[in-house]
């Protein structure tokens, strides 16, 4: 691992950096949910063959975001957080911004994988980044960070559903789009990045030939990490396509009022990150271990519940869910270095993140393959159980963290 030759402390301002990060936070995850309530208008304005092509769409941005974040880590690592995010943003911004202007299946498939490319930098650099930012209290702030997804989240569907309920949805995206840019260019001239600590290492490191120690990346245990929190983000993301078809085919929701519901998930995580990150610093794996099966019961309860009942069960759902994350990210950086911590969540979210993220395309194949029977709410039963099901089981993952500290 790089130790610098000075020691340099954490800014005073490091609450308006944690801040700043956490509005960047927002746009990526408001960019990976505004299509989801868009799909039956993108299906009939591009002339797609069915609603599977259109969930493809974001399936494929999904895979572009995931794909190459090992390597964004690593670029994060070496030229630092700061740039890795701003450009990040202004590509997946454009990206919003072509698909926008997109006439064709495949100029739209081109579009958001540019908007994936662009969002594939943030996880990796914001994530090292804020656990430099606070090495004690680091459960806390990524539970404040974590108000940035919820309120992406929310906004995403929200707002294009809302807009693309007055204007049309190529106009709600062109405005998210262009909000982007402005938003990558007040980071780039207000953020400033905090120093790396130097780090001490608790076994001796092999030096390189400049006279820097390197540290190997425990790649086999964070592979299995990854894998199996794949089954809990399978389930999450598979929850908000799934959710949003069951509820404009079932209930007869328009495209606007599914937006609004499914904003509902990521409504209630804006209490649940901080209050849980804050609760997670003396014991990270018991919460986990008590927040997953929860949010696995509120979910396999969606196809059951009546309409009425269903947006209060989304957000029990979305209040245990969410809470994880910030858990279990900051459980990670504590095991890791601060050198390579970049690299270390993007091999963890590339893995994950692309088996998880098929989920979107699964969900809408499963849809469409019921042909007449997609407005029954029985028929969705058995899919809302397999997402509980994986949430559920990534707890198997909760004892590795102990080994993944070891190798420290």
């Amino acid at each position: 691992m790089f130790v610098d030759g000075h020691v340099n402390s954490l800014p005073s301002n490091r609450a308006a950096s944690l801040a700043r990060a956490t509005v960047m936070h927002v746009w990526t995850h408001a960019y990976a949910v505004a299509l989801l309530p868009l799909y039956l208008p993108m299906v009939r304005d591009l002339g797609l063959a069915g609603v599977d092509r259109a969930t493809l769409l974001v399936t494929l941005m999904m895979v572009a975001y995931f794909g190459p974040s090992y390597p964004m880590g690593v670029l994060a690592d070496r030229i630092g957080r700061k740039p890795m995010l701003v450009w990040g943003l202004v590509a997946n911004a454009l990206g919003f911004v072509l698909l926008s202007r997109a006439g064709s299946f495949g100029t739209a498939a081109a579009a958001v994988v540019v908007a994936g490319l662009g969002g594939s930098t943030f996880h990796p650099a914001a994530t090292a980044l804020v656990a430099r930012l606070y090495p004690v209290g680091t459960g806390r702030a990524f539970g404040w960070f974590g108000v940035g997804a919820s309120v992406g989240f929310f906004v995403g569907p929200l707002y294009s559903g809302w807009r693309a309920g007055s204007v049309g949805w190529r106009q709600a995206l062109l405005e998210m789009g262009l909000g982007g840019l402005a938003t990558a260019a007040w980071f780039a001239w207000r953020f400033v990045e905090p120093p790396g600590p130097p780090e001490k290492l608790s076994s001796p490191g092999v030096a390189n030939p400049r006279g820097k120690t390197v540290v190997a990346l425990p790649a086999g245990i964070l592979a299995v990490l990854a894998l199996l929190f794949a089954m809990r983000d399978f389930g999450g993301a598979g929850n908000g396509t799934l959710s949003s078809l069951y509820l404009q085919n079932v209930h007869g929701d328009t495209v606007a009022a599914s937006g609004r519901v499914l904003s509902l998930v990521f409504l209630a995580s804006a209490v649940s990150n901080p209050l849980f990150g804050h609760w997670s610093e003396r014991s990270r794996m018991r919460w986990a271990a008590v927040l997953l099966p929860l949010a696995a019961l509120a979910l396999a309860a969606l196809p059951w519940v009546p309409r009425a009942a269903f947006p209060a069960v989304l957000m029990t759902f979305g209040f245990f869910f969410m809470a994880t994350y910030p858990i279990i990210e900051a459980a990670l950086m504590e095991s890791v270095p601060d050198a390579i911590r970049g690299r270390v969540f993007g091999l963890f979210i590339t893995v994950g993140g692309l088996v998880g993220n098929a989920a979107h395309w699964a969900m809408g194949a499963f849809v469409q393959g019921m042909g007449g029977a997609a407005g029954n709410a029985a028929s969705y039963r058995p899919a809302f159980t397999l997402l509980a099901a994986g949430v559920a089981a990534s707890m198997l993952a909760l004892p590795l963290f102990h080994r993944l500290k070891g190798t420290r």
